[in-house]
């Protein structure tokens, strides 16, 4: 569990990400190629502590992993009644 206020920002940033390029068609290798991009850009810039970033993976990584933060729920059908 993340408990620094920087890391869960960036889980934040990182999971909105995730999400919305999951809307826009891009699927689980392209988003795992962006989520590493991130935390490579994490661990050069120095931004936070390397054991923050590495439990900031794997709360990521647990996140993608998880089908019920990308599913699509299914809308709810009225009752077709008949007025006549």
């Amino acid at each position: 569990m993340l408990q620094d206020a920087q890391a869960i920002r960036h889980y934040q940033r990182i999971t909105d990400a995730l999400t919305e390029q999951w809307n826009r068609g891009y699927r689980l290798d392209e988003l795992r190629l962006y989520l590493d991009g991130y935390l490579a850009a994490l661990r050069n810039s120095n931004v936070i502590e390397p054991y923050l970033v590495h439990r900031l993976e794997d709360e990521a990584v647990r996140y993608l992993f998880d089908t019920s933060n990308f599913a699509v729920p299914e809308p709810e059908l009225e009752p077709d009644y008949d007025y006549r």
